[in-house]
């Protein structure tokens, strides 16, 4: 059984169809008990249960872990909900993946939960969704032969994106930020960051766009974990932010939200010279990140994960190419390596 953390949210909702479509009994679970309920009436069906679990009640999150095999949070901003949940996982013994986008909490999990998952013998993988897992995967596909890589960029290409209330939170969250995770020269650094405009080369038909640089996901925490390279950053389109309907867009319906058009490009450049790019391109970042983490617990509870337990990136817990390869068959994007 699979726990739904968040599940009345616009994420929640496909991820809990996404796993009914593929057989999987499904528990809606967030605090708004009339939501829950309404969500699973609507659904009607036999394989949907409801647990209501605030985030200020540890009994009811640790009752809600301890009755599934994983537990996907997706109710955002995770700077605000990823500890008591992810505590929640590590005491009720399942394992836990997430949604989230920024880099701190990515970076607290590691820290503070890598000996607590072992002993407990679960699987923990962060941001497990568009912004930070999609590229953590391509970025190990790419960089695969490499050797040590000197520079890697992760450029975002996203069009025509509809945030919820959640992701407008978290967004303002992250502008106001001060103190930003970056890889620079081989090390992980905190502090202030001057933001610049740069330009990333896209491949056709996207073609070179400027770019907000660095943009704060969660991938500057996990790629160097399983990549040797000496400075990672990733980059937005400054495009995406210049449409005001971005941030205005709390009451979109699932088909507005379901427009967006995206690509995710990696470029690495080998120490020495040379290196690879590859890509994948779609519509509907919303629909992409949850096949994601669906992918990702739906073989976590059939015993096709990581041999050993922990806090993992989602490309250290899952083989990239054949996962990215698995999600491209669910047209979630097309790939090219």
């Amino acid at each position: 059984m699979i726990a739904i953390y968040g599940a009345n949210g616009h994420t929640g909702r496909l991820v809990a169809a996404e796993l009914l479509d593929r057989g999987e009994e499904v528990v809606l679970a967030g605090r708004n008990a009339a939501a829950l309920h309404a969500m699973a009436e609507e659904l009607a069906s036999t394989s949907v249960q409801v647990k209501v679990a605030p985030l200020d009640d540890p009994r009811a999150l640790r009752e809600l872990a301890s009755g599934v095999a994983v537990l996907i949070h997706c109710a955002g901003p995770f700077a605000e909900t990823c500890e008591p949940v992810a505590s929640a996982a590590v005491a009720g013994g399942c394992h836990y993946l997430d949604h989230a986008v920024e880099p701190h909490p990515v970076k607290f999990l590691f820290e503070t939960y890598q000996g607590a998952a072992e002993r407990a013998g679960i699987v923990m993988v962060p941001q497990i969704s568009f912004y930070g897992g999609l590229a953590d995967l391509l970025a190990s596909a790419v960089a695969e032969g490499l050797g040590e890589v000197d520079r890697l960029t992760v450029g975002y290409s996203v069009n025509g994106w509809r945030m919820t209330p959640a992701a407008v939170r978290t967004a303002e969250l992250l502008i106001g930020e001060i103190d930003r995770i970056t890889h620079v020269g081989g090390e992980q650094r905190v502090g202030p960051v001057e933001i610049r405009n740069t330009v990333f080369p896209f491949p056709p038909p996207v073609g070179p766009r400027t770019m907000i640089a660095p943009f704060p996901s969660g991938e500057v925490v996990t790629i160097p974990r399983h990549v040797a390279v000496r400075t990672v950053e990733s980059q937005l389109t400054s495009s995406t932010f210049e449409d005001e309907r971005t941030f205005t867009s709390q009451h979109a319906t699932p088909a507005e939200r379901a427009q967006s058009d995206f690509t995710i490009a990696v470029q690495a450049v080998a120490v020495g010279g040379g290196g690879r790019n590859g890509h994948v391109r779609g519509h509907d970042i919303w629909r992409a990140g949850a096949l994601a983490s669906v992918e990702g617990a739906i073989r976590l509870v059939h015993g096709d994960g990581p041999k050993e337990p922990g806090v993992l990136s989602t490309a250290e817990a899952f083989p990239a190419e054949p996962f990215l390869r698995t999600l491209e068959s669910t047209a979630a994007f097309t790939l090219s390596l």
